[in-house]
């Protein structure tokens, strides 16, 4: 199963999801609770200022909920086949 999830609102996810297609669900965490939870919020650099921002990043879980994989720092483009190479190991 693949989830998405991030800081925006639940109507921005719909648009977002309708807009590019997407075939599984997204989901909404506009006050940041699981994003706090799972660690993701990091400081960054934008435009020259330090800012609060999500770190983009994977979990890969398998069918006994154990982590099998996590990946930091995720570049949207090659990142579905990096997670399909780790996933036919």
């Amino acid at each position: 199963m693949v989830l998405g999830i991030s800081r925006d609102t639940v109507k921005a996810q719909k648009k977002f999801a309708d807009k590019y297609d997407l075939q599984y669900p997204l989901l909404a965490d506009a006050d940041q609770t699981i994003c706090n939870r799972f660690g993701v919020i990091k400081p960054k650099t934008m435009y020259g200022k330090l800012v609060s921002g999500i770190e983009r990043t994977t979990y890969v879980i398998g069918p006994d909920q154990k982590l099998i994989h996590e990946f930091n720092k995720v570049k949207p483009e090659g990142h579905a086949e990096e997670v399909l190479a780790l996933l036919k190991k």
